[in-house]
């Protein structure tokens, strides 16, 4: 169930939200902003101050500035974590003159090459301040574009250099083709840096609305296969999908001549992060009981975890009964948000 009206709540908690930064502990990403969003989509608006209470204490203060970024100095600024805040304030006055569409479609093709920053949360965070924005329109909601268009071009980082394997013919197969990277890598960025090597699929695309049907098919396989692959990492493997379902939501705002090279970002995120934490062997998921869309969200929303909550967000927007068995699934293997 997708709402617009929230009663103002999805406003307070996106300006409470954005006293702070993007991140904690240095590196690790605030997932508030997407995570009340995601609730308050799906009728749970209610619920959205009570779950930022328990979050709380990993937000941190928002980071200081350091000098302007400009239109014309912005290329040097690109992909410097310390100039989060400068970004967000040129995202700011830059929503505050144009049209959020005009300033979405100027930045999204100098964005998207870099949208494996921040372990995809660049592109996921946008992906909920767009469908929020499309749902109906307040200076908050423009205000979390501008924060996770800050965050993005702070965190941008490339994926370069990477050998094109065969893929499959559908996105099942070519995630089945994915090569794990060298074992006992850890840590993501570093995890990232050992991906070399990645199939091709759908590269022969061309047409925009075929582009959307590829990207729903990618959404669709990534979030099956975690029902069967999650347990190689409960909370990483969430982003194989919700990643490319960020881009897959945005389409709609984008001009339609941006779509084909969406789905190719979207499948080199989704196939890294395959690479990167998918399981030695899958397993033969069945969830114990057959639940309805609104009962996975309140159980997803009862354990709280962050990448729950979003997996079933995703799932929610799939709609099968597999994509609400791998939400049942990351409920069962995953820490709940108070333990």
């Amino acid at each position: 169930m997708n709402t617009t009206d929230t009663n103002g709540q999805l406003e307070e908690a996106l300006e409470r939200l954005h006293l702070a930064g993007p991140e904690q502990e240095g590196w690790l990403t605030n997932h508030a902003p997407m995570v009340v969003e995601a609730l308050a989509a799906h009728g749970h608006a209610g619920a959205v101050h009570r779950w930022v209470d328990q979050y709380s204490g990993r937000l941190e203060d928002f980071p200081d500035r350091l000098a302007p970024v400009t239109d014309d100095n912005w290329p040097e600024a690109l992909g410097d974590p310390r100039r989060i805040a400068d970004w967000t304030d040129h995202f700011s006055r830059t929503l505050a003159d144009r049209p959020w569409r005009d300033v979405l479609a100027e930045w999204w093709p100098r964005l998207l090459p870099g949208m494996y920053g921040g372990a995809t949360h660049v592109v996921i965070r946008l992906g909920h301040a767009v469908r929020a924005l499309e749902s109906g329109e307040s200076a908050p909601r423009r205000a979390e574009l501008a924060h996770a268009l800050g965050y993005w071009a702070a965190r941008h980082q490339p994926l370069t250099g990477i050998a094109e394997l065969r893929g499959g013919a559908s996105a099942w197969e070519s995630l089945e083709a994915v090569p794990a990277i060298t074992p006992g890598v850890t840590g993501f960025r570093k995890r990232l840096a050992a991906v070399h090597r990645l199939p091709v699929w759908a590269e022969d695309i061309t047409d925009p609305d075929t582009a959307r049907e590829r990207l729903t098919e990618l959404v669709r396989a990534t979030t099956h296969r975690y029902a069967t692959h999650g347990h190689g990492e409960p909370t990483m493997l969430v982003h194989a999908a919700t990643a490319p379902n960020a881009v897959l939501r945005t389409l709609d705002s984008l001009p339609p001549e941006l779509w084909v090279p969406s789905l190719r970002a979207a499948w080199t995120a989704a196939a890294a992060v395959t690479a990167m934490y998918a399981p030695k062997e899958p397993v033969d998921y069945r969830p114990a009981a057959r639940l309805t869309a609104e009962e996975v969200m309140e159980r997803a929303l009862a354990h709280g975890d962050e990448h729950v909550i979003k997996l079933a967000d995703t799932a929610l927007d799939v709609g099968d009964e597999l994509a609400l068995a791998a939400a049942q699934r990351a409920i069962e293997i995953s820490d709940p948000l108070d333990s």
